[in-house]
């Protein structure tokens, strides 16, 4: 991404300069000293030589910003930055920071022509939603120190931030009301029996009750309910026993956590989204996304 403006700026390190030129001018005039004069004349001129080269030391930098992970509140977020050098030039004593007053950089000595350096800026996660970095900013004081420029890169970086995951990790007994009921060619013997019912033509005869066929009476087949600790669950915000809506989006994002951590199906329901239930990756950060992004 191309920079805008190439500012440059003193450092502290300059008006320690201004202030060493400025006692040697007195001593020189004062003592009438060609030498002091000399050396005086020789510190000028190589502060007005680098000046061009503080400048130049960022032409023909761009950067690249790869795509942020998302992250819960309170966490770090990381961003992965490259910072590519077109030039014919070595660049050296490169800073890359954030031009909007965001804390965090990260310095390179130096990048080959033609080639670029990886970089990771690190910050705290805000509040939960959804954030960009606008603006990242490339500084360099290089070769005396004296002088700062500076190249800002707009960059427009999205990343979501998950609510930060807080109450009562105990997942919640009830089943998931808007899921299908799971077929009886998918019931295993960890279900518990619930009683029998009417055989009906064309089902499978696997949980027919023979032990009652044996003994005359009609065909009937078994049903099964699952052990609440196995089945679906469907996490509610309605249901969350809390009247701070941060607070219900942190309970759903910690029981969201801790189904898929123990490889329960779940189903996400809030006032104007319904999340089917289901399991894995994908589904764990379509679940949190949506608690994100809740308004």
């Amino acid at each position: 991404m191309k920079g805008r403006g190439l500012p440059c700026y003193p450092t502290r390190s300059l008006a320690g300069l201004v202030f060493v030129l400025a006692a040697m001018w007195y001593a020189g005039s004062t003592q009438n000293s060609a030498a002091v004069y000399l050396l005086l004349f020789a510190l000028a001129s190589v502060f007005l030589v680098s000046i061009p080269h503080t400048l130049l030391n960022l032409a023909g930098l761009t950067v690249k910003v790869e795509s942020v992970k998302p992250a819960f509140a309170g966490q770090e977020i990381s961003l992965s930055v490259e910072v590519i050098n077109d030039s014919r030039a070595t660049r050296r004593g490169i800073v890359l920071g954030f031009s909007d007053g965001m804390e965090g950089s990260e310095r390179t000595d130096q990048i080959p022509a033609g080639d670029g350096a990886r970089l990771t800026l690190r910050f705290p996660a805000p509040k939960r939603g959804e954030h960009r970095v606008e603006k990242l900013r490339l500084t360099s004081s290089y070769p005396l120190g004296f002088l700062d420029a500076r190249k800002s890169h707009v960059v427009s970086q999205r990343y979501v931030v998950y609510p930060a995951p807080a109450g009562d990790p105990t997942l919640p007994m009830q089943p998931a009301h808007f899921s299908q009921n799971r077929p009886q060619s998918e019931l295993g013997e960890g279900d518990d029996f619930a009683g029998v019912r009417a055989y009906v033509a064309g089902e499978s005869q696997r949980h027919i009750d023979w032990k009652a066929v044996a003994r005359g009476q009609s065909f009937m087949t078994k049903q099964f309910t699952t052990d609440a600790n196995s089945g679906s669950l469907s996490f509610d915000f309605a249901k969350v026993p809390f009247n701070d809506t941060e607070k219900k989006l942190s309970q759903l994002a910690l029981w969201v956590i801790e189904a898929e951590r123990a490889q329960r199906p779940y189903g996400l329901r809030l006032p104007d989204t319904m999340i089917p239930v289901s399991l894995g990756e994908q589904h764990f950060h379509r679940c949190l996304g949506v608690l994100a992004l809740f308004r």
